[in-house]
């Protein structure tokens, strides 16, 4: 999903970029599905890798990182706004690179032999969405100094925002996977 953001906002076409949202959209239902099922499992089954609760807070913080990706995918969509000329394609290559350390780290979980790959991974989340924040400060900043129209400061504004929380919820997710690996490790 954060592949397919990334491609939106450097595509000039806004029926494209439509096509982008649709196919984001149908991966965040696919999400939503697997979400269902982990919750699902984790009443069914008596022995898990991790305890419930752990897996259940993973899962609910990765979900909802899909869905400020979708969110920021529908509201550049939907307001119609340029994405080629702000800051939204930085914030994007942001959140594709906390997804990649995240998907990183999920991976090391299976059997935590590589603690050193799952904390760097996490330390780069971290550094991740303390860039966004700068990013997100500016590009507002940059925003009320240079666009009259105020429509189109609240429009961008919001999707700054959505994208900001799209690299929180990286994090939360981050935090999670650390707590994980202090009980496990």
């Amino acid at each position: 999903m954060a592949n397919l953001l990334k491609k939106m906002v450097s595509e000039p076409s806004f029926e494209i970029r439509g096509q982008y949202v649709n196919q984001i959209e149908d991966l965040e239902h696919k999400n939503d599905d697997l979400t269902h099922k982990i919750f699902t499992e984790l009443s069914r089954n008596f022995i898990t890798p991790f305890d419930r609760e752990d897996i259940h807070y993973l899962a609910s913080a990765m979900d909802d990182v899909a869905d400020y990706i979708f969110a920021s995918a529908k509201k550049i969509n939907f307001y119609r706004v340029d994405p080629l000329h702000e800051s939204f394609g930085k914030m994007a290559d942001l959140i594709v690179q906390a997804c990649e350390s995240i998907k990183i780290a999920v991976a090391e979980l299976k059997d935590m032999k590589n603690m050193r790959q799952i904390t760097d991974a996490l330390v780069r989340v971290n550094s991740i969405e303390n860039q966004a924040d700068d990013i997100f400060d500016l590009s507002i900043e940059r925003l009320f100094a240079t666009e009259n129209d105020a429509k189109e400061v609240i429009k961008k504004r919001e999707i700054y925002q959505v994208m900001e929380i799209a690299t929180d919820k990286c994090e939360d997710a981050a935090n999670v996977i650390e707590s994980i690996i202090v009980k496990y490790a």
